[in-house]
């Protein structure tokens, strides 16, 4: 289970619940290891809460919010989202430390909603008052929603990192991503270029991450990847919403190319460094001659750890 001192207090009761539940739970086996496969589906469902939650109301106002409402409809979604945000923060749900990255998701994802929706990317609907311009300010709480998940998996799930990439390099391929979700509209669109930048930056690195028991590892661009999918599949549940329409969907609702893939794969990696300024990426407890919860930005200096570092897996 994750260290307790990373829980807010509601999930540090959950966690203590949960371990007293599967006190019992054998070690081994297949058994083990559907345990270990529950619990990952079910702190993925607690990890995914806000996202989850405002996309059960995007699917709710368009399937029961009356059309002849007082309230218009991009308001309502703007008052709910709000209002799940206060939930999260009032129930112990997370932290203001994370709530501070959250924040600036919403601000990073808006200044790019607002540029977008102004050279026609894609589109909201006109009603509301609570809107800048084109974009209603639901359309914030989206990237929020991201920035939500990013955090709390992260110390839900006890992330570790080996070899992670020096964060100075990490902070200027995120703002080269960033600007070029906006230059592209006018000079050459490098978003290629910036992925194989991203592929050889975090090519080595490696994911260490805890369900229950055991300590699992994985490339981590292949978790980038995954998470990418993802999105993009809510992605696709928030344009059948009718939460906002790409030019090629406003004749009639189809699902969102898969070439989006890419910028959301790209995005992930704007949303990574915004995390790591909240929680520096850190290597595995069981590094030989590494401190405990020690950063992982390779080291002050920019330098990559020594090679002769070795990782055993945790019993």
């Amino acid at each position: 289970m994750p260290d307790r001192r990373s829980l807010t207090s509601v999930e540090a009761r959950i966690d203590a619940v949960a371990n007293r539940l599967l006190a019992g739970a054998p070690e081994t086996g297949a058994r083990a290891r559907l345990v270990e496969f529950a619990v990952f589906v079910l702190k993925q469902a607690w990890a995914c809460v806000f996202g989850a939650a405002f996309l059960a109301v995007l699917l709710a106002a368009k399937l029961w919010y009356p059309d002849d409402a007082v309230l218009a409809r991009n308001d309502a979604l703007t008052i709910a989202a709000v209002l799940i945000q206060v939930v999260m923060l009032v129930g112990r749900l997370e932290t203001v430390r994370e709530l501070r990255v959250i924040v600036t998701f919403h601000v990073v994802g808006t200044i790019m909603e607002l540029f977008k929706t102004d050279v026609g990317s894609w589109v909201y609907g006109a009603e509301g008052v609570l809107r800048l311009g084109g974009v209603p300010l639901y359309s914030g709480f989206m990237y929020a929603a991201v920035g939500s998940y990013m955090v709390r998996v992260y110390r839900l799930f006890d992330l570790r990192f080996t070899r992670y990439p020096p964060l100075w390099a990490t902070g200027v391929v995120a703002a080269l991503i960033y600007v070029n979700f906006f230059s592209h509209h006018f000079v050459f669109d490098a978003r290629w270029v910036l992925l194989a930048v991203v592929v050889l930056l975090w090519a080595r690195t490696t994911m260490h991450f805890r369900f229950f028991r055991g300590t699992f590892r994985m490339p981590l661009l292949l978790a980038f990847a995954g998470v990418a999918v993802v999105i993009w599949l809510a992605e696709n549940i928030g344009t059948y919403a009718g939460a906002w329409l790409y030019p090629s969907q406003v004749g009639g609702w189809h699902p969102v190319d898969a070439s989006k893939l890419v910028s959301w794969f790209l995005l992930m990696i704007v949303s990574v460094v915004l995390v790591t300024w909240v929680y520096p990426p850190r290597r595995p407890d069981v590094v030989v001659g590494a401190a405990p919860n020690a950063d992982l930005s390779d080291n002050d200096n920019g330098e990559r750890a020594s090679p002769s570092d070795r990782y055993t897996r945790p019993s």
